[in-house]
């Protein structure tokens, strides 16, 4: 009975864990943080980015969104430049089960294996990596980088979302805490 009421949260945990995003982050230790308080996007490397401009975009707003919450504001003369890349993989996932007959663990008669069988799925999908470079404007040198993996979406209505999660969890380690 205890492995019914577990069930449910079992579901949850695969649930969350498919829409997970893992950041990374790596900066200058030697900069203070404190004094930048504008930014721009350094346009040069934003149009290299190979990615539909639809969701370079979405990528744009959700980075103003952020760092605009912040406290940070957008200027024609800069603290900071602000530059994307990303890159995709495509990853293929093959499951076997088999319920088959025969001895193993569990000695008995199973009705749920009575028909026996090998079941193979296979999925497809794509692993998403963002890059957001923070760049001292006056220096030209980067000064932090914040990097999140997960996997992306083709759903239109989700597209909005998933994005934003991406920049909000990575611009969330933006400023370092020094330890």
């Amino acid at each position: 009975m205890k492995t019914l009421k577990l069930i449910p949260i079992l579901l949850l945990l695969v649930l969350t864990s498919c829409s997970t995003v893992t950041v990374y982050s790596d900066y200058d230790k030697t900069v203070d943080f404190a004094p930048y308080k504008t930014y721009a996007y350094f346009k040069p490397g934003i149009d290299k980015v190979e990615i539909s401009d639809l969701d370079k975009r979405r990528i744009l707003r959700a980075i103003d969104d952020q760092m605009q919450a912040k406290g940070f504001t957008k200027s024609e003369n800069p603290d900071l430049l602000i530059n994307i890349f990303t890159k995709s993989r495509e990853q293929v996932d093959v499951n076997q089960f088999s319920a088959g007959w025969g001895y193993g663990w569990g000695w008995g008669w199973n009705p749920w294996m009575m028909y026996g069988g090998n079941q193979t799925t296979v999925s497809t999908s794509t692993e998403g990596t963002l890059y957001i470079d923070l760049i001292d404007a006056k220096k030209k040198e980067m000064i932090w980088q914040g990097e999140g993996i997960g996997t992306l979406t083709r759903n239109i209505d989700k597209k909005d979302e998933r994005i934003a999660e991406f920049v909000g969890k990575i611009l969330a380690q933006y400023p370092p805490v020094k330890k």
